[in-house]
């Protein structure tokens, strides 16, 4: 029989690392499963694409969460077969012995009222209310029966990494790493004194709601990317620094400076053939060049790039390079209308709060998990924050993942709107509820979004709320720019970090520190756009007629938000101008909160005049 499973794994494209032992124990499964060698097989591609696992190869260690895989199929079984049969369990032991499910001890947040409404009963599975209340045994039992693998993990909350932890034990303006996970595990909430209400300040918020996309031309995009190449010039020749560019194109024995944007000579990924820089019409007609890299020690390019060049161009095919300037970053405020400028200084002037100090946490989606639409990590991420009791929630998108398996089959059994209303809308209302009113909530959406338009540059969610939250939430578009407490924060919720990584062509000396996260951040600073990579990446439904001033970076922020599939980080990125230090700025990618079945990560910031006296934390739920 092993040789037949073995067969069937094969027929279906798997290979297997440890053949003897996977081997023995799928003939264990076959045996007390009573299944055939194929429906083995077929109950692995179901537990394989729900997995969303990598690769064809299969481990030993994917087989335990294999064998929970088969045990709740055949439970479900028996159900549909028996609907009035109940199996114990673990839980059903614990509930005797009078030991409630530590997820259960957590909640908070939900009214005693909520618990009643059947129709949203297994959503509130861990979010009880925080009184000395014990919930009946009818409504324990059923909470019990909605225990999933989020719910059964030992952590609840883990500090992965930290920055500046030095900094923050010496400053009183912020708690100590040490305290952060103090009295977590408590049955009561502590509350603590509420902080003092933070400023917020939209500087650019676009496109509007209800906007009409899918009418851009070609004639648009020409005009965009011109446009760049044209700034960029400006730029540089307004830096002193460089004379006026120069048309790379032409042959010339004598060194030139040109600025032009990277691209590619056909389809697929740069390499050191296939570069070209496409220059301005108005320097050389629109025409492009191929660069030769032989001479470039180091450097860092991607299809969309606009940069300075210096080389000789001998034969009028082929520009020889000898200098790449990829950095030109912007001053602090270089960049904003007037108007804007005064408003920023009127706040810095006449502001009664603590000048750039602030508090905040940071989450991208999805919120929940992949086997359950019971957004239980955001609830987790609901009671951390009412422990912390942060001035700034800002909580990205996608908060109703697109590609969550029971949205991409259309098992939901509501309307997206309804999941949002309820899931998201009603527990951050209960939230602001309970801290009062000095807590903020910033909510920007993602292209993943379902119950939301599938555009980039992307509108602000259009959705009614109460009067009393509109004063605490605060709904703004992708990519936006607003400032709290003086402390400006751009947020972009497509994974451009990911898309760069994917397309850059990089070279870098042998003496050179390679940071390539903090490399691919900074390019969207010295592009100063959201989105420099074009052609853009097949995901991203890129309007460049909607609202093109929406992807500038007109000024360098104190914090870029840039939430990825890459692993999370928080990063001070700082520059050099002219041999002295430049303008900071924290870039902080929180990572997802829920991943596959799991918990994710999130991030807690104490911001505190700069980065260098800054404090962040990545905690994975």
């Amino acid at each position: 029989m092993d040789t037949e499973i073995k067969a069937e794994f094969e027929k279906a494209g798997f290979s297997l690392v440890e053949e003897d032992e996977i081997l023995q124990k799928c003939l264990t499964y076959c045996i007390n499963y009573k299944l055939s060698p194929a429906d083995l097989v077929a109950n692995w591609d179901i537990y394989f694409l729900n997995r969303q696992l990598n690769g064809l190869r299969i481990e030993a260690s994917h087989l335990d969460g294999f064998l929970t895989h088969l045990q709740n199929d055949q439970k479900e079984r028996l159900i549909k077969e028996e609907p009035n049969i109940h199996i114990y369990s673990s839980n059903d032991i614990d509930m005797l012995h009078g030991e409630e499910q530590d997820d259960i001890k957590e909640g908070l947040l939900i009214s005693p009222n909520h618990l009643n409404e059947d129709p949203y009963l297994e959503s509130n599975v861990g979010s009880t209310p925080a009184t000395s209340e014990k919930p009946s045994s009818t409504t324990r039992s059923k909470l019990n029966s909605r225990i999933t693998p989020f719910g059964q993990r030992m952590n609840k909350f883990v500090s992965q990494f930290t920055f500046n932890g030095q900094i923050v034990r010496h400053s009183s303006s912020s708690r100590a790493p040490e305290n952060m996970f103090e009295n977590m595990d408590d049955d009561v909430i502590r509350r603590v004194q509420p902080n003092e209400r933070c400023s917020l300040h939209i500087h650019c918020s676009l496109p509007e709601r209800g906007c009409r996309f899918m009418y851009d031309r070609i004639e648009d995009r020409f005009n965009s990317l011109e446009d760049r190449i044209r700034r960029h010039s400006h730029a540089f020749t307004a830096s002193g620094l460089y004379g006026e560019p120069d048309d790379a194109t032409l042959a010339s024995q004598k060194n030139i400076f040109a600025v032009g944007m990277i691209c590619c000579d056909g389809e697929g990924r740069l390499n050191d053939k296939s570069i070209m820089l496409q220059c301005s019409v108005e320097h050389s007609g629109g025409q492009s060049v191929r660069i030769d890299l032989q001479r470039l020690d180091q450097f860092s390019f991607f299809p969309g790039q606009v940069i300075g060049i210096e080389g000789h161009n001998p034969s009028g095919h082929c520009l020889m390079a000898s200098k790449v300037i990829e950095n030109l970053p912007l001053a602090p405020d270089v960049g904003l209308p007037p108007a804007k400028k005064q408003a920023m200084d009127h706040e810095q002037n006449v502001s009664s709060i603590t000048s750039r100090v602030l508090s905040v946490v940071i989450a991208a989606g999805p919120f929940t998990t992949t086997d359950n639409m019971l957004f239980e990590p955001f609830k987790e991420l609901l009671a951390y924050a009412t422990r912390r009791q942060p001035q700034l929630l800002i909580l990205m998108g996608p908060f109703l993942d697109s590609e969550h398996p029971e949205i991409k089959k259309g098992t939901v059994d509501r309307l997206f709107d309804e999941i949002f209303s309820d899931e998201i809308l009603r527990r951050l209302q209960d939230y602001i509820q309970y801290m009062g009113s000095a807590s903020r909530i910033v909510l920007v959406p993602s292209i993943r979004d379902a119950n939301h338009d599938f555009v980039f540059p992307q509108p602000a969610f259009d959705i009614e709320i109460p009067d009393d939250a509109k004063q605490q939430i605060s709904f703004l578009a992708n990519p936006c720019s607003f400032s709290t407490n003086e402390i400006l924060f751009d947020c972009c919720t497509v994974d451009i970090l990911k898309q760069l990584s994917s397309e850059e062509l990089s070279r870098n000396s042998f003496d050179a520190s390679v940071d390539r996260i903090g490399r691919l951040a900074k390019h969207l600073l010295n592009q100063h756009s959201f989105y420099p990579l074009y052609p853009p990446s097949e995901s991203v439904p890129l309007d460049l007629s909607l609202a093109p001033e929406a992807l500038d970076i007109p000024s360098t922020p104190d914090v870029l938000l840039l939430p990825s599939d890459l692993a999370p980080f928080v990063k001070a990125l700082s520059y050099e101008s002219s041999g002295e230090e430049g303008v900071s700025c924290m870039c902080v990618n929180p990572g997802r909160l829920a991943k596959g079945i799991g918990g994710g990560t999130f991030v807690e910031l104490n911001y505190n005049k700069d980065s260098k006296n800054s404090y962040a934390s990545i905690i994975r739920i």
